[in-house]
């Protein structure tokens, strides 16, 4: 359904590739999709597919492009997570929000009037950031990692933020997930769902580490959420 299409930079210094898919009938919203530690791979894709059976824009940027362009990791497979991992402690985060920005104004530019953001693992750290940081619509994140240590930036959200938080994540601890509800308990802008028992990257397309039950209900509560916030 979609094909990757390059995307400028801020500054114009240089270009990168995000994998896009389009709806059937002119869509005037947008959702951009942010990967996590293993690229825009093939349950990346799946889920912008989806967005655009649902009527939305959907786009993919390749954030690793400046460390492997064209990256694509299998989370079950050893040897590609910690692959994956060597990729994700070497990227730039900061960078990573600039081209977010970069896909934001990309989507407008092409006619999309409201822009929603999801992102998964990494990229739902990174989804909080962009909340923080960009002009985005609306902002979901699926079990972002650290997102404890950003909450000093919270005060800058002015967009609705939703958070999926599985409790048994391995990846983001106990005393982590109480500081992210306690933390963001005043702010009227964010909401968090947590889903007892599941792990981290319950929502995966594809692999061992999907939930289906689980991963149903978050999409659906990520559809609603974005039918009422990009209306």
């Amino acid at each position: 359904m979609g094909d990757f299409t390059p995307i400028s930079t801020l500054n114009g210094d240089g270009q990168f590739d995000a994998y896009v898919a389009q709806p059937e009938n002119d869509a005037k919203t947008a959702i951009i999709v942010i990967q996590e530690i293993f690229g825009v791979n093939e349950g990346i894709r799946r889920k912008c597919d989806s967005w655009a059976k649902a009527g939305y824009v959907a786009y993919a940027p390749d954030l690793f492009w400046r460390l492997e362009p064209g990256v694509e990791l299998d989370a079950d497979v050893p040897a590609e997570f910690e692959t994956a991992i060597g990729l994700m402690q070497k990227f730039d985060q900061d960078q990573g929000i600039r081209d977010i920005e970069s896909t934001i104004k990309a989507a407008r530019a092409a006619g999309a009037e409201k822009v929603g953001l999801v992102g998964y693992c990494l990229g739902g750290r990174l989804a909080f950031m962009a909340a923080c940081r960009t002009d985005g619509d609306a902002f979901v994140g699926y079990y972002g990692v650290g997102i404890d240590g950003l909450l000093s930036e919270q005060q800058a959200i002015g967009k609705p933020v939703l958070l999926h938080v599985p409790t048994a994540d391995h990846f983001v601890l106990p005393d982590a997930q109480k500081a992210m509800h306690e933390g963001l308990a005043d702010n009227r802008h964010v909401t968090l769902f947590d889903y007892e028992g599941l792990d981290h990257g319950f929502a995966a397309e594809t692999g061992k580490r999907r939930d289906e039950v689980g991963a149903e209900l978050a999409d659906k509560r990520t559809a609603d959420f974005f039918a009422e916030h990009l209306a």
